[in-house]
């Protein structure tokens, strides 16, 4: 029904750059908030960070001031641009969504995962 895909991840060193994408596809109605988790090697996943339809955001403060959540709403597309990167940044970045749906129910819906590995 909705499909959630990223790209973007990839190898960088400490101190580098990167930009996440995550496209939804499939029936889509409207999809509310749409935000960004992490989940380390022996870790729980944890919130990265949100944002709202509106574009309200909010970050985990592990990343706040270094990291910018923002979407294109005509494109169902949200973004996690990451700078000034850290080796404990290093995890398998995922995108989650609240989608309704054409039919008007409203579900969860996840990315499979885009990996980031910051190290020199």
């Amino acid at each position: 029904q909705v499909q959630l895909v990223e790209s973007g991840g990839g190898l960088v060193q400490p101190g580098g750059s990167l930009r996440l994408s995550c496209a939804a596809s499939g029936s889509i109605f409207s999809i509310y908030d749409m935000g960004w988790y992490r989940q380390a090697p022996g870790k729980q996943r944890e919130l990265v960070g949100g944002i709202t339809s509106g574009g309200t955001t909010n970050y985990a403060d592990s990343v706040k001031g270094r990291f910018t959540i923002s979407r294109d709403n005509a494109k169902n597309t949200v973004y996690l641009q990451m700078n000034t990167l850290k080796a404990e940044d290093t995890a398998v970045y995922y995108c989650n969504a609240d989608v309704q749906i054409v039919t008007g129910i409203v579900n969860g819906y996840w990315g499979q995962g885009t990996q980031v590995t910051v190290s020199s």
